[in-house]
């Protein structure tokens, strides 16, 4: 078994057509039917449902599905190791995180890196724990909640959660605004898995609280342009836009936050690299937006 066939298999599930996944990895359709053919009589399974041109994992595709994403990315895992021992520094390196924290954080960070740094790529993870993260073959994650050993952590900042209104809203003059206000207004929120709804739902829930009417947006940014438009406060950890107004939520535990951590794997050949580059990461985030 060759890992270029489980990338075909894996590659097709994603796309969803022989089609559109042929085009995403440069070969004929007819080439990419045959490896898929042969990958499945090496398995001895069926690993697709071929239906009207679409093709969708069977039960057994399901199965082997994320223990094929694991083996390429152990084999990725590999290869930035072999090139580190051979080179002795990091020739890339992999940052997952929440789509905000990419737009907010990591891609500003990686404007400031040097051409002898590691070649950053990112993917975005929300709502995936840092352990989860980093199995998805990141080298370096960012994410709202510290792991544990064998992985190391380290705290970026803490981040405020902000009620966004626009300048006509009545709540434009003041300078912060209480949670329990939050329950009698419309809000604008951006989906389950982000952090800063994650961090509003369990403040509410401890302080007996519910929201009443809201409108779910894709994301942070969608949400602003929402609340400027006049949809309803939106509630992100964003940086404001659109000359939205952003008012701290004071709670009974103080302004209501979301903690930002990077987190590495201690047993990483380049464990050394990822700690320095996470004390870049922190020292950048903390001249941003101040000390945690």
């Amino acid at each position: 078994m060759e890992l270029r066939t489980l990338q075909y298999f894996v590659q097709t599930v994603d796309a969803g057509t022989v089609t559109a996944a042929a085009d995403r990895l440069h070969i004929t359709q007819p080439g990419l039917s045959r490896q898929l053919r042969q990958l499945e009589q090496e398995l001895g399974v069926e690993l697709f449902h071929r239906t009207g041109g679409r093709l969708t994992p069977t039960r057994a595709g399901q199965a082997l599905l994320p223990l094929a994403r694991e083996v390429l990315e152990r084999a990725d895992a590999l290869r930035v190791a072999a090139t580190y021992q051979a080179q002795g520094r990091l020739d890339r390196i992999t940052i997952g995180a929440p789509l905000t924290t990419l737009r907010d954080v990591v891609a500003p960070f990686i404007a400031t890196l040097d051409t002898d740094d590691p070649t950053p790529e990112v993917f975005q993870a929300d709502g995936q724990t840092a352990a989860e993260v980093l199995g998805r073959g990141a080298d370096l994650a960012v994410t709202s909640t510290p792991a544990r050993a064998p992985y190391e952590t380290q705290t970026l900042a803490v981040l405020p959660v902000w009620a966004c209104v626009p300048s006509h809203h009545p709540w434009a003059n003041r300078k912060r605004i209480q949670l329990a206000e939050l329950a009698d207004v419309p809000l604008v929120l951006p989906p389950p898995t982000f952090t800063s709804r994650i961090s509003l739902e369990a403040a509410l829930r401890r302080n007996g609280l519910l929201y009443g009417a809201a409108v779910e947006a894709a994301d942070g940014t969608v949400a602003q342009a929402l609340a400027a438009a006049g949809r309803g406060v939106a509630v992100v950890s964003d940086d404001p836009q659109f000359d939205l107004h952003p008012l701290p939520i004071r709670t009974s535990d103080g302004n209501l936050s979301v903690r930002l951590v990077s987190a590495w794997d201690s047993r990483h050949p380049a464990r050394a690299a990822l700690a320095t580059i996470a004390d870049r990461l922190s020292q950048f985030v903390t001249a941003r937006y101040g000390s945690s």
